[in-house]
């Protein structure tokens, strides 16, 4: 009898280990997703710059546009860092969302008013910026779903039965958050025009 009570023991210290490992995992994937979108974001705000200096050639009467994009790519740059390793901190993610949408914004109106200067869209080097631009773009796009997929994953293992009972024990309070850029269409859409 004192066998049978001691197995039950074993094996239910082994189940809660199980779920303790479990959400580190997941949570550990969770990380992960959001340092591969890191760097392709980071490669972003580094292609913005020479972007800029290509485009401010020709553009001299949009210095406005060209210092919108500028501040735009500072504060989405800034935004990251205050998220990276925050994925349940609604606020932190919440403010990261706004950057990228108001970088979205600064980067289609730049794409818009680059349209009345043809010879800046036949300059080579914005049109291969621009194809950088792109292929990053995708590259983040992918990134955030594989993210956002490994939040579902964390947040549904997190709230079922009986993991949840486990959660606040272990640290686990709160649900990961999504990145959902409100326009990402646009997000899409705005170095895919051809410069």
């Amino acid at each position: 009898m004192g066998y049978i009570v001691l197995g039950i023991i074993i094996v239910a210290v082994l189940y809660v280990v199980a779920i303790y490992n479990g959400l580190v995992a997941k949570k550990n994937q969770i990380d992960n997703g959001f340092a591969q979108i890191e760097v392709q974001l980071k490669r972003r705000y580094d292609l913005i710059p020479n972007l800029i200096e290509v485009a401010k050639k020709y553009m001299a009467h949009e210095k406005e546009t060209l210092e919108a994009v500028i501040n735009a790519r500072n504060q989405a740059y800034n935004s990251l860092a205050n998220v990276k390793g925050h994925s349940d901190d609604a606020k932190a993610i919440s403010e990261f969302n706004q950057a990228e949408q108001g970088l979205a914004g600064a980067m289609s109106k730049m794409s818009f008013v680059m349209e009345a200067y043809p010879e800046l869209k036949a300059n080579e080097n914005m049109m291969q910026l621009s194809e950088e631009l792109t292929t990053t773009e995708n590259r983040i796009s992918y990134a955030r779903q594989a993210y956002n997929d490994f939040v579902l994953d964390f947040n549904t293992y997190r709230q079922s039965f009986p993991q949840n009972l486990f959660t606040g024990i272990f640290g686990f309070t709160n649900d990961a958050k999504m990145l959902e850029f409100e326009d990402s269409q646009a997000m899409q859409t705005a170095p895919k025009v051809s410069f």
